[in-house]
């Protein structure tokens, strides 16, 4: 029966939930985005009152220069004086348009601006007027103008304009960073009420998920037991499988044992009683006929064919060599035997290795497997053979050059690999095959040297 997920109608998942907490999200954004949009107003707004600000200051200043620099030449007669005056007529020209641009919509101040350029223009002329003078060699004249008021007068003027631009401007100002402030007052207020409101969204979330971790705790320790005692029931079986595996295997070999004994004592026998018998029929005819001793010709070839299979079966069923002689040894036999059926080249690099009859018979089987899949699939030009032993492991390889593989399970090689790998995997070993098509084919078991028949894989 199929449990409930532990997430299913949770409250915080539920559509008034859901609902609250866009609302809050939203409050947050639209007050932040409102706060951001008015501070930003007013501060663009400050930056272009105080760029008018300096644009006033910039006038008074570079007037100034102008004076400075008709008294210094009339006083000295030098041309370098008259530098600042000549490039304070541009910069004051640039400061009063500026003027004009930032009060373009303010008529009454847009007149004061007016006022303010006639007023720097009459005391440029002023100032003009004294130096043509003074450059025309009319000495009194420019010492008359000088000891008039006028100068000082449109000078005053121009301060009296500046003063009130500058008042107006520092008035504004004033009232933009209220602005702001007042801006940031709301901002603050709007942030720490979504604050306090969050901070209770929080809780009563807290509140809410402190059951629904309990339950998922709940829930989670329950699929542990569950899945700690699946795990159990999959090691047992996999245990069992193993060996049943190995006792089936046993069996096998057992079985295959007595059907070489069988063929060795049995077949053996009435092949050797046939060739006797042939034999005494040679004696027993000093001079046969061509038709008869053409017969007895082929009926002892086909007894020493009969022989031969025999003696075939025999070591396929059972190795005479790998018994008697120890697993090099009948590697070395198999390997001459594929090397004179098939002519491929067969590289050797066989070790002594300590392994029971087991682990010799199974590693034995896994070369007759992949010899025999080389000579019937690979379509090989070389083939290498290698035994040793790595640390506490041995190690046989066998690898082709052939056209390898991708691997088709329902094919007889496939199933012959996996049947190699479940009796390499019983013995607690490792079983390997690395093959792509055009690559070649390694087949590698590794046996543990110390190896008592393992019941459970790795």
């Amino acid at each position: 029966m199929p449990r409930p997920h532990p997430w299913r109608g949770a409250p915080w998942r539920t559509p008034l939930a859901m609902a609250l907490a866009a609302l809050l999200a939203l409050g947050v954004f639209a007050g932040s985005e409102w706060t951001y949009q008015r501070a930003l107003v007013s501060l663009s707004s400050l930056g272009a009152r105080d760029t008018a600000r300096n644009a006033v200051q910039t006038v008074m200043r570079r007037l100034l220069d102008v004076e400075t620099a008709q008294r210094g030449y009339l006083l000295t007669g030098r041309a370098q004086y008259l530098e600042p005056y000549r490039a304070a007529e541009t910069d004051m020209a640039h400061a009063i348009r500026r003027l004009r641009e930032h009060h373009r919509r303010d008529p009454e101040l847009s007149r004061l601006v007016d006022d303010l350029e006639e007023r720097v223009l009459q005391k440029a002329s002023e100032v003009t007027a004294s130096i043509a003078l003074y450059d025309a060699g009319s000495h009194e004249a420019w010492k008359g103008l000088l000891l008039t008021d006028i100068g000082r007068e449109k000078m005053e003027g121009v301060r009296r304009v500046a003063d009130v631009l500058l008042a107006t401007e520092e008035r504004r100002i004033a009232g933009e960073r209220a602005a702001i402030y007042r801006t940031l007052d709301v901002g603050r207020v709007g942030v720490h009420g979504l604050t306090l409101l969050s901070l209770l969204a929080y809780v009563f979330f807290l509140r809410k998920n402190a059951a629904l971790q309990a339950s998922q705790l709940a829930h989670a320790r329950q699929l542990q037991a569950e899945r700690d005692s699946l795990e159990s029931q999959v090691r047992e079986r996999t245990g069992e499988l193993a060996r049943l595996n190995l006792s089936l295997q046993e069996l096998r070999d057992g079985e295959r044992g007595g059907l070489a004994r069988a063929l060795h004592d049995e077949l053996g026998a009435l092949l050797t009683t046939a060739k006797l018998d042939l034999a005494r029929l040679h004696r027993a005819l000093p001079a046969p006929t061509a038709d008869v001793a053409e017969r007895l010709q082929h009926l002892g070839a086909s007894l020493d064919q009969g022989i031969d299979m025999k003696r075939r079966l025999m070591e396929e069923l059972m190795p005479s060599t790998l018994r008697n002689l120890g697993l090099q040894a009948a590697l070395e036999h198999r390997a001459g035997e594929f090397q004179q059926r098939t002519g491929l080249p067969l590289e050797l690099d066989l070790q002594a290795t300590e392994l029971d009859d087991s682990a010799r018979l199974a590693l034995f089987s896994v070369v007759q497997g992949a010899l025999s899949n080389v000579e019937r699939h690979a379509g090989a030009s070389r083939v290498s053979l290698r035994l040793a032993t790595e640390g506490h492991e041995a190690v046989l390889a066998v690898q082709d050059d052939g056209r390898g593989f991708a691997g088709q399970p329902g094919s007889a090689s496939a199933s012959g690999l996996k049947n190699l790998r479940h009796r390499i995997e019983s013995l607690g070993g490792r079983f390997t095959v690395r093959s792509a098509p055009g690559s070649g084919t390694r087949v590698e078991a590794r046996l543990p040297v110390d190896t008592t028949r393992a019941t459970t894989p790795p």
